[in-house]
């Protein structure tokens, strides 16, 4: 009888156990970011992406199947922290056999070495698509992400991507690149217009036809507005522009209107104005009225880059005799210097995250990019022997920079980088030159 009476409460217990360790570990399985794409020694996770199982018939989805497995390997591997697997090392072939967890020896995939797995469903019919996708972890066999995507045929690049974002919040806690924008200038027969592009350098278009010297984009931090600097009306001018209705403000003052950048979240931006005489950063609202004047020095003071927070801007300052970076804060209006080594340092680009600054550096004549502590701790150099490297535009998930640099014929083209200085390729193949990077901060 005591037996019976004890079991009762011992087996709740040991259930009530039970259920709060399978309820934490869901939570925990389901908010672990496996990655952190800040991390300089990142190890790169082997993933593996079969070809798509085709559940309709014809030369079109044939077709479709392979732009589909295409894009999520290009779109993944642009990354710099998946390691994409041979296709010839595969020992299953889920387009075969099937896409869904029950379809699936892990076994096959976890034995040459994939930590990842993606299997991908496709079906076309009267120039509509639908796409089953799923993300799994090959190790605990476990279905980490999966979604169905429908729409016609010329949205594929657009439904992967999506699922490209989905991935990224699984894996980082973070969407990614994938639906991001880069703005540039270009140069078109001895003239510079500013131009736009996919993440990847995929569909570049002209955003400015001035027929001029147009420098500077800008993207606001909603990407809905582009602010940069033009000589079309034959003074240094600030244009602010909305980028899909092309509506917009000129602040044309006395002398320069040059390096914009957005307040982040407000429509407002810092800019280096010359109206008085001496170059100095002031506050304007997304309209150009002044609200504000941010600097006070001798010397030139320009390049001004907002923090993620809005409190704190970054600029460079010849204040104390040669270009340098320094950081105000805008509550309290203390300013001091960041960088200390290297006689001449511009371009500061503050990093989503707020813990580092991107800047380019001027040693022994060799012009690079290097990263620094926002106190000045453990600068980096990114670049090295590879031609002029300027112009750093961080992603807006903190994983990559994107730059300007001559090192192919001397000429500046687009190159992208990790935040650690890692696999640096070239963004995209393009007419002219290309300069002055600037890296939407968030998906549209």
């Amino acid at each position: 009888m005591i037996y019976k009476r004890l079991i009762k409460p011992v087996f709740l217990i040991v259930a009530i156990a039970i259920c709060f360790f399978l309820m934490n570990s869901s939570v925990y399985c389901q908010d672990i970011t496996i990655l952190n794409i800040d991390n300089p020694s990142i190890r790169k996770i082997p993933l593996a992406i079969p070809e798509f199982k085709k559940f309709s018939v014809g030369d079109i989805i044939e077709k479709d199947a392979e732009k589909a497995q295409t894009l999520l390997i290009d779109a993944l591997d642009f990354t710099g922290y998946l390691k994409i697997i041979d296709a010839r090392a595969f020992l299953a072939d889920p387009a075969k056999t099937g896409i869904a967890r029950k379809d699936i020896n892990f076994l096959d995939w976890t034995g040459i070495g994939a930590e990842l797995l993606i299997t991908g469903g496709i079906n076309v019919e009267k120039n509509r698509v639908k796409l089953w996708l799923r993300l799994f972890d090959t190790f605990d066999m476990r279905l980490l992400a999966g979604k169905i995507y429908t729409g016609e045929r010329k949205d594929l690049r657009l439904m992967i991507h999506r699922f490209c974002s989905e991935v990224s919040l699984k894996l980082t806690g973070k969407p990614g690149v994938f639906n991001s924008k880069i703005a540039f200038v270009s140069k078109i027969n001895d003239k510079k217009e500013i131009f736009t592009c996919e993440f990847d350098g995929f569909n570049p278009k002209q955003f400015t036809f001035h027929k001029s010297i147009s420098l500077s984009p800008a993207w606001s931090s909603d990407s809905e507005w582009i602010a940069y600097s033009s000589f079309a009306n034959g003074n240094h001018d600030l244009y602010i522009k909305s980028f899909n209705k092309r509506r917009g403000t000129i602040i044309n003052k006395k002398g320069m209107n040059i390096t914009p950048a957005w307040a982040p979240g407000k429509f407002e931006l810092a800019a280096c104005l010359s109206f008085s005489g001496d170059p100095e950063i002031y506050l304007l609202t997304g309209k150009g009225k002044i609200i504000k004047r941010i600097t006070d020095s001798w010397g030139i003071d320009t390049s001004p880059k907002f923090s993620p927070d809005g409190h704190s801007i970054a600029f460079v300052s010849k204040r104390e005799g040669t270009p340098q970076i320094f950081i105000k804060n805008l509550e309290t209006n203390h300013t001091r210097r960041l960088t200390f080594k290297g006689g001449y340092n511009t371009s500061p680009a503050w990093s989503p995250n707020g813990d580092r600054i991107a800047y380019v550096g001027i040693k022994s004549g060799r012009i690079d990019i290097y990263t620094i502590g926002v106190n000045g701790d453990f600068p980096v150099q990114l670049t090295s022997s590879t031609g002029d490297n300027e112009d750093p535009s961080w992603s807006p998930d903190g994983g990559l920079i994107v730059f300007s640099s001559t090192r192919m014929r001397g000429r500046s083209q687009l190159y992208v980088m990790t935040a650690a200085g890692t696999d640096q390729r070239r963004l995209l193949k393009f007419k002219g030159e290309q300069t002055d990077p600037d890296w939407s901060m968030v998906n549209k």
